[in-house]
């Protein structure tokens, strides 16, 4: 594994805030990103992936 994380981006679920590597501790976050801009839909994207999971009739138990 590489010891370079310059372009990894988090998304700060506590602050709200998008943050390089050397930021808060890792529970507080989503990610790696590989941008800023993907970090900082890092809400949405979870979003997106949990309604795709409780459509999926592979997963639904119902």
């Amino acid at each position: 594994m590489s010891d370079d994380h310059s372009n990894e981006w988090y998304y700060n679920v506590k602050t709200g805030k998008v943050e390089p590597y050397q930021g808060d501790k890792a529970g507080d976050r989503l990610g790696p990103y590989n941008s800023p801009e993907e970090a900082a839909r890092a809400l949405e994207k979870v979003q997106e992936r949990n309604e795709a999971w409780d459509n999926d009739p592979k997963w639904n138990d119902d």
